[in-house]
């Protein structure tokens, strides 16, 4: 891997000592891309080409060339950076796992990236070959990969380069939890992001380094605890809650979000806006001025034909998959994170629906489906089989279980205990009702948990069908490890979706109350 202008502490240190003026910086930013090369509609879902054509989709590759190329021209000194999870989400990722997306930032020229939780989907293997085929750093400061040999000595924490003479020091962070969101394996330790970020930003800032930027794939709400906690950082650049900050609507705050000295910005996901911030350093590098605003990758940006034309060369073999229509919709169907990791969703009673259709006559009583594996939402019409791919793009298998009623009651805890971080470990769920109080204390949050219209019996012992992901501790649901006749190995859960769509043509999308929350609206 080359990294680009990467320098001795000697240099960093004279670089430091002889800056005898303001230093104008303007970072561009991305992520949570999950290989949306392609242009995706406004809610998010598979945009077709004659709506593109109309004006009616956003973002894309070929738009963030544009634009990209357009802000350079604009602005002196500038970096392009990513916060992460630019893997998984579409089925260009499931046929070429990073191949597609190392080609693409290095086109894009992106100047370094921090690892988010679905770089590690596919193991420590596919994130390798990512590296080894991008002209840029991938950073990770708050974990230890020493004893996994694909990725030790070569995956660092921290970098630097150098943009108009100034030395940049950039810290990568990912989410704490990732042994839970992904599949690192047996050896990568994850660490508290506070105590890994200053522990970088000291060992840069003794460097000579006074201009530091961290990438951080660890939500909004880690990024302002991180920014509290520390003290050198000048900016983070977000990812991984696709937090919109900003003054148009659905914003969760102002860009930047300052926090102390510290500048937070994120820019929603999948490449429907491309951040701009323009920061000012003084001769100490301190940020004397921050402003800027998520640049809306609208039908006003024009698409860069040679990249238009690169995409649809690499889309030649999934077409004829893709293309393929499985049913119709007779209405939206609510996929959107925002929805269905807070309550009961129509794309969860779907999922959730299909599952256990699918293996109902195996004795199964109960579906849980995290929603965190629910990735897009469908329009109403035509349902093809790419648009069910994109909102099940992880080739999770069903698997089929038993445990104890209390084991279920542990497992609804688990699901609703992180309700307001937006955590894709919400259930959706099928064969099941229940009442979650989302104030009440840990442990207390879920009552009136109904299988078949009768009381749970924590004795009892009940069928599940979950996917594999969430079977073997993902998301938190380490209390199915130990499950009872556990099969892991059943048919592709988007393929028993389309099915089940495809015998309930044209599919009513719906909701039924199988989920109340308290207190809300």
């Amino acid at each position: 891997m080359s990294f680009r202008l990467m320098a001795t502490s000697a240099a960093l240190a004279l670089a430091a000592g002889t800056a005898q003026a303001d230093f104008d910086l303007t970072i561009l930013h991305t992520n949570d891309f999950h290989s949306r090369f392609e242009p995706i509609s406004g809610s998010d879902s598979t945009c077709s080409p004659e709506d593109n054509t109309a004006g009616e989709c956003f973002g894309g590759t070929a738009r963030l060339a544009t634009a990209i190329a357009e802000a350079r021209a604009n602005h002196e000194n500038s970096i392009l950076v990513d916060g992460g999870d630019q893997f998984q989400g579409s089925l260009f990722y499931t046929y070429y796992k990073g191949a597609m997306a190392a080609e693409f930032m290095n086109q894009l020229g992106y100047d370094a990236m921090t690892v988010g939780n679905h770089e590690f989907d596919d193991g420590p293997e596919v994130l390798r070959g990512f590296m080894d085929a991008i002209d840029f750093p991938i950073l990770m400061s708050n974990a230890d990969v020493s004893a996994e040999e694909l990725l030790a000595d070569v995956l660092m924490k921290s970098t630097t380069i150098e943009v108009g003479g100034e030395t940049i020091g950039l810290i990568g962070l990912t989410p704490q939890d990732t042994d839970e969101l992904a599949s690192p394996g047996p050896n990568i330790t994850f660490s508290d992001p506070s105590e890994a970020v200053q522990g970088e930003v000291d060992a840069l800032t003794e460097a000579g380094v006074n201009k530091i930027i961290v990438l951080s794939h660890s939500g909004y709400g880690v990024d302002q605890t991180v920014a509290e906690n520390t003290t050198g950082v000048d900016v983070i650049v977000g990812g991984h809650t696709n937090t919109l900050l900003g003054d148009m609507e659905g914003a969760e705050g102002a860009y930047p979000t300052m926090v102390g000295d510290t500048a937070i910005v994120s820019a929603y996901a999948y490449g429907k806006f491309l951040g701009e911030l323009n920061v000012t350093f003084d001769d100490e590098g301190v940020v004397t001025s921050a402003s800027g605003a998520p640049i809306i990758m609208d039908a006003a940006v024009a698409e860069d034909q040679g990249t238009v034309d690169r995409i649809a060369e690499l889309a030649v073999p999934l077409d004829e998959i893709r293309n393929e229509v499985v049913a119709e919709a007779a209405g939206f169907i609510e996929g959107d994170r925002a929805v269905c990791r807070a309550m009961e969703c129509s794309m969860g009673n779907l999922v959730a629906d299909a599952m256990l259709d699918r293996v109902a006559d195996q004795g199964i009583q109960v579906a849980i489906a995290n929603s965190g594996g629910l990735r897009a939402s469908i329009d109403e019409g035509e349902v093809t089989m790419g648009e069910v791919l994109t909102v099940l793009p992880f080739q999770n298998t069903l698997s089929t279980f038993q445990v104890s009623g209390q084991v279920l009651l542990d497992a609804l805890e688990n699901g609703v205990s992180q309700i307001a971080d937006g955590a894709g470990r919400f259930p959706q769920v099928a064969g099941l009702t229940f009442t979650v109080d989302p104030s009440a204390e840990p442990g207390a949050r879920v009552s009136e948990v109904m299988v078949a219209g009768e009381a749970v019996d924590t004795e009892a012992m009940y069928g599940l069908v979950s996917n594999n992901y969430v079977r073997n501790g993902g998301d938190g649901y380490a209390m199915f490890v130990e499950a009872e006749n556990a099969y892991d190995f059943g048919p592709d859960l988007a393929d028993v979706t389309a099915e089940f769509l495809a015998e309930n043509t044209p599919y009513e999308p719906y909701t039924d109350g199988r989920i109340t929350i308290l207190g809300s609206e």
